[in-house]
């Protein structure tokens, strides 16, 4: 049992050793929240010691919250929250957070609502968007609440780039031959986006061979997924944007013509308007690689300015150079490292009704992989250097060499390009849709689901 006392000896203070005052006899849920993040000493270890007594572990998503955000002293509140879960995490909201993803049986207290609601809005006024009461009851979303962190910047406050200016190759002299970039060619229209720029945008929204698509890139979880954005039932293109939330170590992005939030990596709503609308972005292909590859392969390319609107430093291996150097994760989520590191890269597919990841290092034995998936053959040409995987459906074929010179099984030469591989007397080969990324993202979303190639 926690006593005043205790509370008093971690604040240093013997005010905190009082009688408790009259109003803190009955619980008070709305006051029990603002005495956690903005009480002064005495009120904040009330509120503790309110919360201690009543023993309920359903106030626990509130005092993980305070972690993060209290004026008070964490010790306190890890003290309270071991007295009321009887679980022994490390301390830290980091591993608070691991906790509770990992305990989803305990439900949060309704009045759990308006608290993370007004905890957020001091942050933003703006995230009110996001954040209406209908939408935000636990019956209505297909995340938990008490897991939406922040992710340090406001609405809007990484800035998408909505039909942003190209230049010519020719004209792009600040780019090195060994930038990557995403590479984008559809119905003839071939565009490279520099990583060096993306990764201070996270999100461009365009209209690329006459089809509105976006491109959400996640720098936490190294992925960029290209979405086509015209989807059944609506009569203009959704445009996206980030939300500034987080889930799981995985950007929240949403769509400019509801506010609802979506999962950037399945590509489906999971709060707002849109939630129950059945919606799932579509995917199209996108490459990783070095921007002399790609200019190679593509001369007519045509590649994102400089000039983008906004005040960056878009020099090489600038943005988010320390995390992509490290092997931590910047915010927490539950990682299996049975098989894989967390920041070990995959290449991973979504279509034919399931889902498969091949591990990056599967490269480094062999630059092309006849595999498949389900009951449909794939060859996957692949560089673990430059993360530059692309897929192919191959028929009762299989392949060989690189992806400069690939020759199927009866000695044939095969090209290949951004929508298909070109073989002799014009056979083509159709690519397939999908993405590089971080395996904790990609086996936290889809683990349970998706294969893993082994070879």
């Amino acid at each position: 049992m926690l006593t005043r006392r205790h509370f008093a000896a971690l604040a240093g203070s013997t005010a905190a050793a009082t009688a408790l005052p009259a109003r803190a006899q009955a619980f008070d849920f709305a006051e029990t929240h603002r005495a956690l993040i903005e009480g002064p000493a005495p009120d904040f270890f009330d509120a503790l010691l309110a919360i201690e007594k009543r023993g309920n572990p359903d106030m626990a998503a509130s005092l993980i919250q305070a972690l993060r955000f209290s004026r008070g002293p964490r010790d306190a509140i890890d003290a309270t929250l071991r007295s009321i879960t009887g679980a022994e995490p490390e301390p830290g909201w980091f591993e608070w957070m691991l906790w509770q993803e990992a305990n989803p049986q305990i439900t949060p207290h309704p009045s759990f609502i308006d608290f993370k609601r007004d905890m957020f809005l001091r942050i933003d006024p703006n995230f009110d968007v996001f954040l209406k009461p209908r939408h935000l009851n636990p019956d209505r979303m297909k995340i938990r609440l008490e897991e939406i962190t922040w992710g340090g910047v406001r609405k809007d406050g990484i800035p998408s780039l909505d039909n942003p200016t190209l230049i010519t190759a020719e004209a792009a002299d600040y780019m090195r031959g060994d930038d990557l970039v995403f590479g984008v060619s559809i119905n003839g229209d071939t565009r490279a986006y520099p990583l060096r720029i993306m990764g201070w945008h996270e999100m461009f929204n365009e209209v690329i061979g006459g089809v509105p698509v976006a491109l959400a890139y996640c720098t936490l979880c190294g992925s960029g997924i290209l979405f086509e954005t015209q989807v059944p039932g609506r009569a203009e293109p959704l445009i996206f944007g980030s939300s500034g939330f987080l889930y799981r170590s995985n950007k929240l992005m949403f769509d400019r013509a509801t506010h609802s939030l979506w999962n950037q990596f399945t590509g489906k709503p999971v709060s707002g308007k849109l939630v129950d609308s059945g919606i799932e972005l579509q995917q199209r292909p996108v490459v990783i690689t070095t921007w002399d590859q790609w200019r190679a392969d593509n001369p007519d390319t045509r590649v994102l300015s400089l000039n983008t609107g906004h005040d960056r430093n878009y020099g090489s291996g600038v943005v988010y150079a320390d995390y992509f150097a490290s092997d931590d994760l910047m915010f927490p989520t539950q990682v299996d490292q049975r098989q894989h590191r967390q920041k070990d890269y995959v290449f991973g597919v979504r279509q034919f009704g399931g889902a498969k990841a091949w591990p990056l290092d599967a490269f480094k034995r062999r630059m092309v992989i006849n595999d498949g998936m389900l009951d449909t053959p794939l060859v996957l040409i692949g560089d673990q250097k430059t993360r530059t995987v692309r897929a192919y459906e191959r028929g009762a074929l299989e392949f060989a060499g690189t992806a400069e010179n690939v020759t199927d099984t009866n000695g044939a030469n095969w090209k290949v390009t951004e929508d298909a591989l070109l073989g002799p007397n014009g056979a083509t080969l159709p690519r397939v849709a999908g993405h590089i990324a971080y395996w904790f993202a990609w086996n936290g979303y889809l683990g349970a689901e998706s294969e893993l190639y082994e070879g």
